[in-house]
């Protein structure tokens, strides 16, 4: 039985994709941890996590739900794509420690 590919996928100006990544393996599945800067570098990663059989991908809030589709129409729906969110109540919080 072939081993399930899961990724996470973190978006953030100060990330070096070739650098800030990460790949766990057990038994049954192998798990990413990809980040990148830019929309643009998202949309090549996203092509390259579904050539390598990638089935799932959650990314980082920073995607919102339209880019969030944007990414699963690049892989023409093959591809099982979320995107964090987070409960209106804690909208302070975050703003607070994600906004400028």
């Amino acid at each position: 039985m072939e081993k399930k590919k899961y990724a996470f996928m973190l978006l953030g100006a100060q990330y070096n994709p070739a650098q800030h990544c990460a790949h766990f393996e057990t038994q049954g599945m192998d798990t990413y941890i990809v980040t990148v800067s830019s929309f643009e570098q998202a949309y090549e990663a996203v092509k390259k996590l579904d050539n390598m059989g990638v089935g799932a991908l959650e990314v980082c809030g920073a995607f919102g739900e339209e880019r969030a589709k944007e990414l699963i129409a690049l892989t023409d729906g093959r591809m099982a794509i979320g995107f964090v969110t987070h409960l209106p109540e804690q909208d302070e919080l975050f703003y607070s420690f994600f906004g400028n």
